[in-house]
């Protein structure tokens, strides 16, 4: 008797080898169910054009980090772990790969999804935030800079006070910074590195001190 099924989408965080040479193991996260443990697998030879299968619900290759695809899922254990049927491919971030600090970035804000539970309710606005994070980094966006826009968006739209308790850390020339880095798009920051590893590293720390989220 086939166990439950579903159907969603959702964008790859992490893969990982399951312990099965026929398997391998993704972690996904969906905005209708949040983070996702699946199986999918392994690739085998392409078949001779007539044996594939002409559905439209083929699987369409492999999946890849940080891409956001269509899953057709089957459980055999009340949804702990799922079972990849069939899978759409939606967007591939390829860009992501061309650059180690881009793939650093990409690869943080996944574990941090990973590690920590999503609230139901902002499941959806953290969908919105993968895909434009993703996509800012495939398009060549600097990799410190989104990382920081995108843990600080993360903590604000999740409820902490982190206008209330980091930000009056800051002296004024660096709460002007720090603004200029949240609120302007990619294409209008000129901050040095340095200057950006620091306000970066001053979240960090608040996040260590302040919250149980787990950054890794």
């Amino acid at each position: 008797m086939p166990g439950p099924q579903l159907q969603t989408t959702a964008f790859v965080l992490a893969r990982q080898p399951s312990g099965s040479d026929s398997f391998e193991q993704l972690t996904a996260f969906s905005a209708e169910q949040g983070v996702l443990l699946c199986l999918m697998r392994k690739a085998k030879a392409t078949p001779p054009a007539p044996a594939r299968r002409s559905s439209a619900l083929r699987s369409e290759g492999w999946l890849d980090l940080f891409d956001e695809t269509e899953l057709w899922l089957e459980s055999s254990n009340q949804g702990r772990t799922w079972f990849i049927k069939e899978h759409r491919l939606i967007q591939r971030h390829d860009g992501i790969g061309r650059s180690y600090d881009a793939l650093r970035a990409a690869a943080a804000l996944g574990s941090l999804l990973s590690r920590n539970p999503v609230p139901d309710e902002s499941r959806k606005a953290v969908a919105g935030l993968l895909r434009t994070t993703f996509a800012a980094l495939a398009g060549g966006g600097r990799p410190d800079i989104v990382w920081l826009k995108a843990l600080y968006s993360l903590l604000r739209d999740e409820g902490y006070p982190v206008k209330q308790q980091w930000w009056p850390q800051f002296s004024p020339a660096d709460r002007d910074t720090a603004a200029h880095l949240l609120n302007q798009p990619l294409a209008a920051q000129t901050a040095d590195t340095a200057t950006v590893a620091r306000i970066t590293r001053r979240l960090e720390d608040w996040v260590h001190a302040e919250t149980e989220v787990r950054l890794g």
